[in-house]
């Protein structure tokens, strides 16, 4: 086992029995001070991972020797709050930099000289360029998220504090899906890094499956309750866009459904409450945007909503990974209509989607004997009979015994200016 001695009792107690593939691949790599990139699915325990290696290393009373950056204000207090534990039982005190915070509260906090700050980017550069956060004995930075954190302007940020700690600073960056910046690390950081890959080796998901729910966007928010109300369901309802998820916000609240959002403009205090509510079962669904969403530990949650297709391959891994964590069984739901489902196949084309109803308020695979599904016009079908003419044959208005229709008025001022007038037929 890789765990140390002044750990293992509170690991025990957290309910781990064995390590999981990536503790085990990055320990002796971080002890080493070795500059590596960890790749592991989500839910694989890469917060001890990488933390507990780190906190071995570091010596009381000696100022920040660890920085732990994270691309949202809920994954760092997160990543804060899963290793004080452990940092206590060896002296050290760890500190949370978030910029949804009260600055001058902060302040204060890191005159007590913190040997580990877990941070998000801007708000730590701004307190290093006022003075107020030393790197001088840095020894560790963890980019935690990378692909995430490391797109712009958090390339910017996190390169500008890399080139402020000391030169010998070991860098480590953790994701749960490649990227091509995480291939072009030395490129832009001037060190070479080590890449660990257990993606293919963990054993930490549960089973999942992925189920399609197809349908208009307001039949869409009608399930979204009738979801809500099935016994023991809860899920996270991820959308592409904060005004998506407004609007639906809205709609679910006439209709009485217990729910809270999480967007990452709120301030840290109602993200928290918002995540509580989730975790004591007193709100059955959380609307959230991905980037809010992203690094969410909510153990045993039961399914994950996608309100609209992710963007990508990445997206989709990453939102699917908030569910059958750590050997719990899980649900992704994606709703959508035909397009959707062709974009969703091509973007999780690594998993078995599969259709899904809601039938008697239970989801079946079994398609009902009638599907209820929205009208769609045909091929050349107007929404109304008016625009409906102009997909009919020339022949048939010769064929009607109704005379030609006059030119519109338009047409015949701009025959009268012209009269006359040559053709420019280039």
């Amino acid at each position: 086992m890789t765990i140390a001695e002044p750990f293992k009792e509170l690991w025990t107690q957290a309910g781990f029995t064995e390590e999981t593939a990536i503790q085990k691949a990055v320990s002796a790599p971080l002890r080493t001070d070795q500059n590596i990139v960890g790749l592991a699915p989500t839910g694989s325990g890469k917060t001890l991972a990488f933390g507990l290696p780190i906190l071995e290393k570091l010596v009381p009373d000696d100022g920040l020797q660890a920085l732990i950056m994270a691309p949202s204000q809920e994954l760092a207090i997160q990543t804060r709050d899963a290793l004080q534990p452990y940092a206590k039982a060896v002296g050290l005190t760890i500190m949370g930099v978030t910029g949804g915070a009260n600055v001058a509260r902060q302040k204060e906090q890191l005159k007590k000289h913190p040997e580990i700050i877990v941070a998000t980017a801007g708000r730590l550069l701004e307190l290093i360029n006022n003075h107020r956060v030393s790197l001088a004995r840095l020894l560790t930075i963890v980019i935690d998220e990378a692909d995430e954190l490391l797109r712009e302007p958090g390339l910017s940020q996190v390169r500008e504090i890399a080139e402020k700690a000391p030169a010998e600073v070991q860098l480590a960056f953790f994701s749960a899906t490649s990227s091509p910046i995480l291939r072009e690390l030395p490129k832009w950081f001037g060190q070479e890094v080590e890449t660990i890959d257990v993606r293919a080796i963990d054993k930490t998901r549960g089973p999942v499956n992925h189920y399609f729910m197809q349908g208009g966007r307001e039949r869409e928010v009608e399930w979204l309750g009738k979801l809500a109300r099935m016994d023991n369901f809860s899920a996270l309802v991820l959308f592409n866009k904060n005004s998506s998820l407004g609007r639906v916000a809205g709609i679910l609240r006439h209709q009485k459904v217990r729910f809270a959002t999480l967007e990452s403009q709120d301030r840290s205090v109602s993200r928290k409450q918002s995540l509580a509510l989730l975790r004591k079962d007193k709100i059955d669904l959380l609307l959230v945007t991905d980037l809010a969403g992203r690094g969410l530990d909510i153990p045993k949650l039961p399914a994950v909503i996608n309100f609209e297709v992710p963007r990508n391959s990445t997206v989709y891994i990453h939102r699917a990974g908030r569910t059958g964590r750590m050997g719990n069984p899980g649900t992704v739901i994606t709703m959508g209509d035909d397009h959707d489902l062709r974009d969703l196949r091509r973007i999780a084309s690594d998993y078995d989607v599969k259709r899904v109803y809601l039938v008697d308020d239970k989801l079946t695979t079994d398609k009902p004997e009638h599907e209820d599904l929205p009208e769609r016009p045909a091929k050349h079908e107007a929404k109304n009979p008016v625009a409906a003419t102009r997909y009919q044959p020339k022949q048939a208005e010769a064929a009607t015994d109704k005379p030609a229709r006059k030119p519109h008025h338009k047409n015949r001022a701009r025959n009268r200016k012209s009269k006359g007038k040559p053709h420019n037929n280039k």
